[in-house]
């Protein structure tokens, strides 16, 4: 059976990738409760470890994540979604990416583009 294995583990890491770019969007976790919620919208659903909830991504912004394909590792405890971003942003700071910051040549620099602005979407 294709399923992740939450014997091992009660949440897993689930990787968001851009299905057109490959882009790593974000990385979050999921639950048994997160993964058939996905299954059965077609779009993701992750645990906030920080609410202790079952979490819509893109439930309060409108940024959904609607799956492409889903991946499991060879030991089935991490989950890669190749997802389409709606609203071009996964990041709840306003970026495309939660990825957004790169250390090159010792300097820390954006590199992922702002969005929106979280100040308007999250009142």
């Amino acid at each position: 059976m294709f399923k992740p294995d939450f014997k091992k583990m009660e949440l897993l890491p689930a990787i968001a990738q851009d299905a057109a770019t490959g882009e790593v969007l974000m990385l979050a976790y999921m639950n048994e409760q997160a993964w058939n919620a996905t299954l059965e919208t077609g779009e993701a659903h992750y645990w906030s470890r920080s609410r202790q909830e079952l979490w819509h991504k893109g439930g309060t912004s409108g940024h959904v994540q609607k799956v492409k394909s889903i991946r499991l590792d060879c030991d089935s405890d991490t989950v890669l979604l190749l997802i389409e971003q709606v609203g071009g942003a996964a990041c709840h700071k306003g970026y495309k990416s939660c990825f957004y910051r790169e250390l090159k040549d010792g300097q820390v620099r954006e590199c992922s583009p702002v969005v929106f602005d979280p100040k308007e979407v999250y009142r």
